[in-house]
């Protein structure tokens, strides 16, 4: 009889165990009480709302379908047990925005006598984040022709540092800030957008931490240059910036400014953790906590 395959000890096997203990439908989420708020939306305010919510979800719909490479070429049991997880979740984001758009927006849209819109129109996007996720779909599927480790550094570049670390966390931040009845009481706040976003955000923390160790793993090893890092992911920033919808400085939540300083932030301090020899990658308690 020969030993067990898995081992427990490994970072991607907590990784996997955090996943199915933190397990989460998205059609539990109560999304009833939203409706009535985005009715005090105006026009331009809805407007706005809606090509947020678009964004986001064709981005979780854009990162579903962009894994698939990435656990065809990994070699680590417990690394292949982690992605089947991220996976699942990146779908059941997708379905928490289509459900959102369907059950929330949608019937906001007859009530005002507008068009029944799509979140795929492509009224809702720009060039700039056509270009970011092409980018990532064809640095994900680079990997089936050549796994070489920078290839996979720069995939996990695009997708976990990028993609995930930057545009998604630092985006979902500012939206739960913005309609939580806690941080504005006096202003309208969308109850089921924040619990759905809120469990978003724990998962995304932990396949943000999977991407940081891998890329670790390849600086340490010598694999990769650090330098390869910060060149990637300083090319994307610009697109990142130009994808993220303009709002009104004065409006509900963190300002652009600060939406700016949270993401650089958060960006330099993961780079530390990823690079300098006395950091450590935080537990994934701590990447999955919601701040």
């Amino acid at each position: 009889m020969t030993d067990l395959q898995v081992n427990p000890e490994t970072r991607s096997y907590r990784y996997y165990r955090n996943a199915v203990e933190r397990h989460w439908d998205p059609h539990d989420v109560d999304l009833d009480d939203d409706g009535a708020e985005l009715a005090e939306f105006d026009r331009e305010t809805f407007d706005a709302f809606r090509r947020t919510v678009a964004r986001f979800g064709a981005g979780e719909e854009s990162v579903t379908e962009d894994l698939a490479p990435l656990s065809v070429v990994l070699d680590d049991l417990e690394d292949e047990m982690f992605v089947t997880t991220q996976l699942y979740e990146e779908s059941k984001h997708t379905d928490f925005f289509d459900r959102y758009w369907r059950e929330v927006v949608r019937p906001e849209e007859e009530r005002r006598g507008l068009a029944p819109s799509s979140p795929a129109d492509d009224r809702w996007f720009n060039d700039e984040y056509d270009e970011l996720f092409e980018r990532n779909a064809a640095a994900m599927t680079a990997l089936l022709d050549d796994d070489a480790p920078e290839r996979r550094a720069t995939a996990y570049c695009h997708y976990h540092l990028t993609i995930e670390g930057v545009l998604a966390q630092t985006g979902y931040y500012g939206l739960t800030r913005a309609y939580d009845a806690d941080t504005h009481p006096e202003l309208p706040h969308l109850p089921g957008l924040v619990a759905g976003l809120t469990k978003i955000r724990g998962d995304e923390g932990r396949h943000v931490g999977f991407g940081m160790a891998k890329l670790r793993e390849l600086v340490e090893s010598g694999r990769v240059d650090a330098a390869h890092l910060h060149d990637t992911v300083g090319e994307l920033l610009p697109l990142v910036r130009a994808s993220i919808p303009e709002r009104d400085a004065e409006g509900p939540g963190p300002s652009p400014d600060e939406l700016v300083a949270y993401a650089g932030e958060k960006h330099a301090q993961r780079m530390e953790q990823i690079t300098a020899a006395n950091a450590e990658i935080p537990d994934v308690d701590a990447l999955t906590s919601v701040e």
